[in-house]
């Protein structure tokens, strides 16, 4: 009998446990972007939550802890949307990027924070390090793959050393231009230069295309 109530009181509370994870996971993504996460603080955070320290900790167990979920709750936002909740394959990957910075235009925040993270990853010992190395290692295969079958279907010839630079590339077109985007909205236009340079480089790759890239 106690374990049933244990476990109902456990049930009642979870969507409640659930949101007030969300609210600091946005806390911190907007702290972690403003700041970084050496400046940031656990602290600030908690204020923005109406939470002390402990609070956070009891949720997350650390600053790295929290971290670590930040990137994998932005991660899982992004693609809730989609079926089967991964990003598609083929030309709708390419797709997916151009509408991914589209949405990116209208939330500097979240750009802001992507940016701040991934480029503090290089630093020795950074909690975010593995994550964006698995995380670029994933999508340049996916981005090849794509390549591979976008060549597949539409019966192009495909030179495989320009598909794995091409996919390097994309990602760094698609990280960089974010970066000049919050330096400089007014003078760069974030989906339209990534659609651009992205058909770009797959019709480098694919040849004998007849029509648009994707």
């Amino acid at each position: 009998m106690a374990d049933e109530q244990r476990n109902e009181k456990s049930t009642k509370h979870r969507p409640e446990t659930s949101r007030k994870r969300r609210e600091i996971l946005k806390a911190a993504s907007e702290v972690f972007g403003l700041k970084g996460t050496s400046n940031g603080t656990l602290e600030e955070i908690a204020d923005r939550v109406g939470m002390t320290r402990a609070g956070i900790l009891h949720h997350f167990g650390s600053k790295r802890g929290l971290l670590l979920a930040v990137l994998q709750y932005r991660d899982t936002s992004e693609v809730e949307h989609l079926e089967e909740h991964h990003i598609p394959g083929g030309a709708g990957l390419f797709r997916h990027l151009v509408e991914t910075a589209r949405r990116n235009a209208s939330r500097p925040g979240i750009v802001r924070t992507f940016v701040t993270l991934s480029s503090e990853s290089i630093t020795d010992d950074n909690a975010g390090r593995d994550y964006f190395l698995n995380r670029y290692s994933n999508l340049r295969e996916e981005i090849t793959q794509a390549l591979i079958d976008m060549a597949k279907e539409r019966k192009a010839t495909i030179d495989m050393a320009k598909a794995d630079m091409a996919a390097s590339a994309i990602l760094a077109i698609m990280d960089g231009l974010q970066l000049q985007w919050l330096l400089d909205g007014e003078h760069v236009e974030l989906p339209e230069s990534t659609e651009f340079a992205m058909n770009a480089l797959v019709w480098s790759v694919l040849n004998n295309l007849e029509e648009q890239a994707f």
